[in-house]
Formats: structure tokens, sequence, C-alpha cells
């Protein structure tokens, strides 16, 4: 994974003493019901990263129209709201 994605892991994990990996990311992004066990990671993925985040989502196989329906969905399930799910 490039340097500056990694960045993103940093970002997302920075006050949780549960990490998640690039791998663990990327399902959570794909699974509503997995990403809903670690809201904050997820929730710093959508609100803190959004330079990176269609570009983490390309390297890891999620279709950017898909990430943004994750985004509504889980901006719905949350009540907080993100740019990717305008």
């Amino acid at each position: 994974m490039r340097n500056h994605l990694a960045s993103v892991l940093t970002t997302v994990n920075a006050p949780y003493s549960v990490q998640l990996d690039d791998a663990a990311l990327a399902n959570c992004l794909a699974d509503l019901d997995l990403a809903k066990q670690h809201p904050g990671h997820i929730s710093a993925f959508l609100g803190e990263v959004p330079p990176s985040q269609v570009e983490f989502a390309v390297v890891h196989h999620i279709p950017v129209p898909d990430l943004k329906t994750f985004a509504a969905a889980f901006s719905a399930w949350s009540g907080e709201s993100y740019p990717l799910a305008a």
C-alpha cells in the first residue's frame, strides 16, 4: 500500500486499541453489518480522510458508487453526515 494510503490507517486507528489493517477496513467498507462493529473507525474514515477515501477504495477494489452507497447507509445508521453520502 502506498505511504499516503497508510496514513489513512493511522488516522482511522489513532484513538482505538483495536487496530484495523487495510484489508479489515476494506471489508468493513463493503459490509454495513461489519462496519457497525467498528463505528468509530468507519466514522473517522468517512469524516476525517476525504482526500484519500476514493483512492483507498479503488486500491481495494471497492467501486466508487458502492462506496457512496455504503457512506449513505452508514450515515443513515449513525446519524452523522459525510460528504460521500450526499
